[in-house]
């Protein structure tokens, strides 16, 4: 019998990032836990980058998940901004990586389109699938609620993925 799959989705933030834990056993999904990373906005920018590894790290440490998967961050106006992010980011797939596992990025249409089934969309409608998907999912913010649609979204593509790596193999043995 096939064990599941446990992933975990990260919705980087300087401020708050996201992360919701799913199970994936064949096409169907189990919400497992979500929550949300704050950092102090007073406190220097190292020392948030601090709290966000910190945090990121003891959720990995508590919820042991086999995969992980970030969702690419957009480009703001502001220059610093987007830079305080990317470093945000970067703890993102730092975390998970120093744990073993690998990490998988997502640009955020490919995640609407995972959910929502077009690239385009509002937070709410993402919100009102993943509860559709999952209706014993609870998130606290925004935030966490984005990074179950990006384990949702892993999901599909790992999927995906498998099914060709299989179609490969059989192939393979054919010729």
């Amino acid at each position: 019998m096939k064990e599941a799959i446990r992933i975990i989705g990260i919705d980087p933030g300087l401020r708050r990032t996201g992360w919701g834990i799913i199970e994936t056993l064949g096409n169907s999904l189990r919400f497992v836990a979500s929550g949300t990373i704050l950092s102090d906005a007073k406190l220097d920018l190292a020392s948030r980058l601090c709290q966000l590894h910190d945090g990121l790290a003891g959720v990995i440490h508590d919820q042991m998940p086999h995969e992980s998967a970030v969702e690419h961050t957009f480009v703001n106006k502001d220059a610093t901004a987007t830079l305080k992010l990317g470093q945000a980011r970067g703890i993102a797939l730092l975390v998970p990586a120093l744990a073993g596992l690998k990490v998988a990025e997502y640009a955020p249409n490919a995640v609407k389109k995972a959910v929502i089934g077009v690239g385009h969309g509002e937070k709410k409608q993402i919100h009102m699938m993943v509860k559709v998907l999952m209706p014993k999912a609870v998130f606290d913010t925004d935030d966490a609620a984005d990074a179950i649609a990006v384990a949702i979204c892993h999901a599909h593509h790992r999927q995906s993925a498998i099914g060709r790596l299989l179609i490969e193999q059989k192939l393979v043995a054919i010729a």
